[in-house]
């Protein structure tokens, strides 16, 4: 079973550091969260992990394969796609082109055509919408898209900021079932969320963050309250 870890890592913006040495690991198959106030490193901590950010100190290993500061087209390759908060979807982009872009880390472009053709039938409203601008797509058709497009170069992993940001709580639903799905696929989450409440019965494993810090690990069961999660928040034991 592949797993994905974060062992110490420290990253930041410039000179300020914001994430800590902050360890962590997901497993392939299962939902792995971190929760955290606004502010706490969370999707930081995703994009060092993703390649989007340079590591300045420890590391980030799918299996054994070290990720810090690969270029991010060699982690995406390595089985690793991070989808951004609010999706990143290109606006001026047609579905299908958005789509392509989700490919452009492999190099048989034919194969990516037929991973596209073969997604797009699991998304009727988008399949009903490839040519038009992804601009012109309601807040849960993109993040329909931005799925799909995750899903185009096969991922081993998929990292998610905030997946539910912004969506109506029917979509919210959607979109969380959606992903339970993928892990059914071997495919292994970790997922940033403010949606504690609708977030916490998919997930296997949690974490949470709080002033850069790790604070807390374990499973749901392992969460006794809300009030718990807030004294964490606070800084509580």
């Amino acid at each position: 079973m592949s797993t994905l870890a974060a062992d110490t890592i420290v990253t930041g913006y410039g000179k300020q550091e914001i994430v800590h040495g902050v360890s962590l690991a997901a497993e392939a198959g299962k939902i792995t969260c971190i929760f955290g106030p606004n502010g706490c490193g969370k999707s930081t901590l995703l994009k060092a992990i993703a390649g989007a950010l340079p590591v300045w100190g420890g590391a980030a290993r799918l299996d054994d394969t070290v990720l810090s500061n690969l270029p991010v087209h060699e982690v995406v390759r390595q089985g690793l796609v991070l989808m951004p908060q609010g999706g990143g979807v290109f606006p001026r982009l047609t579905v299908m082109e958005n789509l392509r872009m989700g490919g452009y880390a492999i190099a048989d472009k034919r194969l990516v055509e037929a991973r596209i053709e073969a997604l797009i039938e699991q998304y009727p409203s988008l399949a009903r919408r490839r040519r038009t601008l992804a601009g012109a797509l309601s807040g849960g058709e993109q993040a329909m898209l931005s799925l799909a497009r995750a899903l185009v170069s096969e991922p081993r992993f998929i990292l998610l900021d905030e997946p539910s940001a912004g969506l109506s709580p029917a979509m919210v639903l959607e979109t969380l079932e959606r992903i339970t799905t993928l892990t059914r696929q071997g495919i292994g989450i970790l997922m940033v969320e403010q949606n504690i409440r609708e977030a916490m019965p998919i997930a296997d494993r949690l974490y949470i963050l709080a002033a850069g810090e790790k604070r807390f690990e374990g499973s749901p069961a392992d969460v006794r309250d809300d009030r718990q999660i807030m004294d964490i928040y606070m800084g509580g034991a």
